[in-house]
């Protein structure tokens, strides 16, 4: 994994800016503390961090070229079918000068042209500089596990792997984007392809951007099914063809140069990953846990019996955050509101486990593959429940609604009740985004000043999902669900979780069930082996009873979660008080002061629990206060 940006000037008498990149560098050289390499093509500049995993010696610098210096590439990322493409690449008479992957894009890319891509099984983000056609492309793995924005300047095109770096360029504009702010205080992240500021943009996963004589085009180049399904006689007949294809996905991930281990949480994905493993490797697995003094957020003795089950070399940690000096480096790296509180223990289980190892696979996709989140079955029943009331009668369910008394308070029973009622007149997204999002309409209400509240007023935060969820080809409510989180939840949470806390400690984490092969045949898996009635990850509990311990496969559904509820009551409570109600933030003019401040109270009390929605409220004003105000000094 590394870090990549670069520039392409409108001009062609502008000469590339070299101190521009250097400085952007600089802002990534935690995700490539090994290297940095620049290539200044007339126009074009490219920039490279690199983190090497593969060939460590200066054959494998980048920026690289192909044999006649016409073709240059910044790669991020890992291409793990690197070997076999290489072999057919030399069968075609390439000369290669190195032993990485970056190199076979190249090669293969002068073969086949940006349809290249399609033959690339790996996570990866690049940007090639075609010289003989002066285009230059960009393209994103098709999950999303690799960042990469962008933004029209008003003297070019500059990229970056992160938004730190992007800004770097003082040509880029700065420009809030209030209505990609109103979607992350529903879903705590700001969805593809918008970011926050207005015109700076992430190329979607799966796709690539083709930009040429000052006009950008982007296109999709893959598209996951859930239309066709398999048919096998037996669940082993499914557990050996999944098997088949995971083995192979684990396999490719352990091609590595430098130390390799796995995370191990102490669930079903990982425990499936490490067993894997064990059975490929000729040593014992490294493997790397974390926990917390709090009981109820520990999942170390979990991991403990996977560790014994594999004869793991195991390593555990106990974390006591520092959260209060944590909290705005976070915030400082990535680069953007983003509120999954699930990023403090990341940040954790990556610092440590880099100490050992460079590279390190997870269990991430599990559960967005094979249907692994409570939200799944309560989504499904709520579905049914919704179509019981529709086939009822509406004009019976509208009746209801007229005779409940009005009432000025939102919480009041009769305003509860209507609430639910309109819920059973909904349709599935709005069932679904009742378990995912943090704010939703009515807290919005209470929440808003009435000028931010006209402003974003043409924009519902639920057009987004249920975009993704029409557009699905899924033939059950269950895979549409799961197709809407692979486009949403996934890339632009997990993803963004894993990739930012990693690098920032120098970190390559693999994913072998988001290989795409693997969810190529989770998605063609019928529905019902998936979930149950309510048991969720049918499938991987009942096909891997013999690999995977009885207490791991049976035990409830635990998120990778911190105590937050009491941080903010206790050791954050000074600090989120002091800033959500002082007049800086009072002053931006989105939330109403009384509203905050009841949010703050009502959480303090113990009277409800607020954490997730105060916490998404911190993080946008400590946002604001390091890249707007500059106020607010981040350790990098």
């Amino acid at each position: 994994m590394c870090g990549i940006c670069g520039k392409i000037y409108h001009d062609p008498q502008q000469a590339a800016d070299s101190g521009l990149i250097h400085r952007m560098c600089a802002t990534l050289a935690h995700r490539g503390p090994d290297d940095e390499g620049i290539w200044l093509g007339g126009t074009v500049v490219l920039g490279h961090r690199r983190l090497s995993i593969l060939d460590l010696s200066p054959a494998g610098r980048q920026p690289m070229a192909n044999e006649d210096g016409t073709v240059h590439i910044v790669l991020n990322g890992e291409i793990y079918n690197y070997c076999e493409l290489r072999t057919e690449l030399e069968r075609n008479r390439h000369r290669f000068m190195s032993q990485t992957d970056t190199e076979v894009i190249v090669h293969l890319y002068e073969d086949e042209g940006i349809d290249c891509i399609q033959r690339l099984r790996g996570m990866f983000a690049f940007a090639l500089w075609d010289s003989r056609t002066q285009t230059l492309f960009l393209a994103r793995d098709r999950i999303g596990k690799k960042p990469l924005i962008y933004c029209m300047t008003q003297d070019g095109f500059v990229f970056a792997s992160e938004l730190r770096a992007l800004l770097c360029d003082p040509t880029v504009p700065q420009d809030i984007d209030l209505t990609a702010l109103h979607r992350y205080l529903t879903y705590q992240y700001i969805p593809c392809p918008d970011t926050i500021f207005s015109s700076v943009k992430k190329l979607p996963p799966a796709h690539y951007a083709r930009y040429h004589g000052g006009a950008l085009t982007l296109h999709r180049y893959w598209q996951l099914s859930y239309a066709h399904k398999l048919s096998c006689a037996s669940l082993q007949e499914y557990r050996e063809r999944f098997l088949e294809v995971f083995r192979e996905a684990v396999r490719i991930r352990l091609r590595s140069d430098v130390p390799l281990g796995a995370f191990l949480s102490g669930g079903i994905d990982s425990s499936l990953v490490v067993g894997v493993m064990s059975g490929m490797l000729n040593r014992q697995v490294k493997t790397f846990s974390i926990g917390f003094e709090e009981t109820e957020y520990n999942e170390l003795p979990y991991a403990r019996m996977v560790a014994r089950r594999f004869n793991t070399d195991h390593h555990e940690f106990i974390v006591k955050p520092d959260i209060q000096d944590l909290l705005p480096k976070l915030v400082l790296y990535y680069g953007e509101p983003f509120a999954d509180s699930s990023a403090v223990p990341t940040y954790y289980v990556a610092r440590e486990t880099r100490q050992h190892v460079v590279v390190a696979l997870n269990g991430d996709g599990g559960d967005e593959c094979f249907a692994g989140y409570p939200r799944y079955p309560q989504t499904v029943a709520g579905a049914r429940l919704q179509h019981i009331a529709v086939r009822a009668g509406m004009p019976l369910v509208r009746r209801l609604l007229d005779a409940l008394p009005e009432s000025a308070d939102l919480y009041s029973f009769p305003e509860r009740v209507k609430r639910f009622v309109q819920l059973l007149c909904s349709d599935v997204p709005h069932w679904y985004l009742r378990k995912i999002g943090q704010f939703d309409t009515v807290k919005k209400t209470l929440l808003y000043t009435p000028e931010f509240s006209e402003y974003v007023a043409h924009c519902d935060a639920i057009d987004y999902l249920s975009a993704l969820y029409e557009a699905s080809d899924g033939r059950t409510v269950l895979d549409r669900l799961l197709h809407v989180d692979v486009l949403s939840y996934l890339p632009e949470d997990l993803m963004v979780k894993v990739d930012i806390a990693t690098m920032m400690h120098g970190l390559e984490a693999r994913s072998p069930f988001l290989d795409h092969e693997v969810m190529g045949f989770a998605a063609a898996l019928p529905a019902a082996l998936k979930l149950k009635g309510r048991e969720t990850k049918y499938f991987l509990k009942k096909t891997f009873a013999d690999m995977v311990p009885p207490e791991i496969l049976n035990r409830p559904k635990m998120g990778f979660g911190i105590p937050l509820d009491r941080w903010l009551r206790r050791e954050l409570y000074g600090m989120t008080r002091d800033l959500l109600l002082d007049t800086t933030a009072t002053s931006r003019g989105y939330f109403k002061p009384s509203a905050v401040q009841k949010l703050l109270d009502e959480h303090c009390s113990g009277r409800f629990n607020h954490c997730y929605r105060i916490w998404t409220l911190l993080w946008l004003e400590l946002w604001h206060r390091i890249f707007i105000d500059k106020t607010f000094l981040a350790e990098a």
